[in-house]
């Protein structure tokens, strides 16, 4: 992809906690400007489980592997523009942005994350996930979110000035479909 924003994901596994059996999916995401890595925006994902299903709603699991648009989201919890700048379990709303042409599914935001996973079917940013013991730290999910919403402004010269509406030439990348372990 040339000319354009990209959020790679390639998922690498599927985590199952050895106390509650929840299962999430972890990857790694990687920013590219123009086809290029972005120094600095890059760590891992935390989503539901899979297999990857854009239907039936509310199914409960990861959106299939594909391309998707992305938009500014307008939410109660969730917001491009006008969210909570402080991290907190408690602090509403958070900084979010939303995945479109993901079929029946509607809502799948990139969102903060904490503890094991905070998704049904939302992708969470966060640093390594080595085990399925590894908690999602909400503050450094936040920072996450909000310095992709930060390279999303600079980088399109297009970016919408309103919460709810496409972002022109901005896209997340979503690779592999990976089964419980």
């Amino acid at each position: 992809m040339s000319d354009s924003w990209v959020l790679r994901i390639e998922r690498m596994e599927e985590q199952v906690h050895p106390r509650t059996k929840r299962r999430r999916t972890i990857g790694r995401y990687v920013v590219l400007h123009d086809g290029r890595r972005v120094r600095g925006l890059a760590g891992w994902t935390a989503e539901a489980k899979g297999p990857g299903a854009n239907a039936p709603e509310g199914n409960g699991l990861r959106i299939e592997a594909g391309v998707y648009p992305l938009a500014t989201w307008n939410g109660e919890r969730y917001k491009t523009f006008g969210y909570a700048e402080r991290a907190g379990p408690n602090t509403w709303p958070k900084p979010g942005l939303e995945l479109r042409r993901t079929n029946k599914r509607t809502e799948i935001l990139i969102h903060p994350g904490r503890n094991f996973l905070s998704s049904v079917g939302c992708i969470n940013l966060c640093t390594e996930l080595g085990s399925a013991q590894s908690p999602i730290d909400p503050h450094d999910s936040h920072a996450r979110v909000l310095a992709l919403i930060a390279d999303l402004q600079e980088f399109c010269a297009r970016f919408p000035a309103a919460n709810g509406r496409p972002i022109p030439g901005a896209v997340v990348q979503v690779i592999g479909e990976p089964a419980a372990q």
